[in-house]
């Protein structure tokens, strides 16, 4: 059973600061659970059901974690979800520093401001897709381990290399001597499907609402247009959903490797 001490921590991990002061974050449902268990991150609970238990027995036995079994509804009193699904695990929140990622020979994502937790999960599941191992996030962006945002990631964030930054300092400080391209999307940069792009270098996305801050810009090297195709005389859409915009610059990225 769930003691009141630990429905009280684990429902405390809800909130932001908790997470920040114990280092610690929750992750639920199935799949996502799942791909924790798998990823080598240090999982301290399980809280699940005794099907889920049962089923993924050797799994939680090799990571180690105290097993606690649990109805579905004594779930949902540690649950962030609207329908609790079968189990939640609390796992330690892993560090990574600036000078821990390599930019060599690969693609590197940098988010100015995503605010969405849904658009940030969704642009780490996108990554994960196209072998793009770090992420590096404006410290305005949304916490990536937001609940919400693992739910969004689908198990994705456990392969990705996730870090909060100055951006400004982050890309200023990158030494001249890597040849390190910094591509921008922008209204007046070059047509992506046109343009020759490395396999290498690192993608500056924008905010939903504000796009990529001009202080920034003049890190570039280079920036991408993403061209409407609207056939009408009318007005076309303002702009792509950020996580739209990630996908077909990453895949773009890809294409021509």
């Amino acid at each position: 059973m769930l003691s009141k001490n630990k429905i009280s921590f684990i429902t405390s991990l809800h909130q932001k600061k908790f997470r920040k002061l114990e280092q610690l974050f929750i992750a639920e449902g199935e799949k996502v659970v799942s791909e924790l268990l798998s990823s080598g991150y240090d999982v301290k609970t399980i809280v699940a059901t005794a099907s889920f238990l049962e089923k993924h027995h050797r799994a939680i036995m090799n990571s180690g974690a105290e097993q606690v079994e649990v109805s579905e509804k004594e779930l949902g009193k540690v649950s962030v979800l609207t329908t609790p699904n079968e189990v939640l695990a609390v796992a330690a929140i892993p560090s990574l520093i600036p000078g821990e990622i390599d930019y060599h020979d690969t693609l590197t994502l940098a988010l100015d401001d995503v605010s969405d937790p849904g658009n940030l999960g969704t642009i780490i599941r996108i990554a994960d897709w196209f072998g793009i191992l770090n992420i590096v996030c404006s410290n305005e962006t949304v916490e990536c381990f937001n609940a919400k945002v693992v739910q969004a990631s689908m198990g994705s964030l456990f392969r990705v290399n996730m870090l909060y930054a100055d951006l400004d300092s982050f890309l200023s400080g990158i030494p001249a001597n890597q040849d390190v391209n910094v591509y921008g999307t922008a209204l007046d940069g070059k047509n992506i499907y046109e343009d020759e792009l490395s396999s290498h270098g690192i993608i500056v996305l924008g905010s939903e609402s504000k796009g990529i801050r001009d202080e920034l810009k003049k890190y570039f090297t280079e920036s991408l247009l993403i061209p409407s195709f609207h056939p009408g005389k009318n007005k076309t859409a303002d702009s792509l959903n950020v996580a739209a915009t990630a996908a077909i610059v990453c895949s773009e990225f890809r294409r021509r490797k």
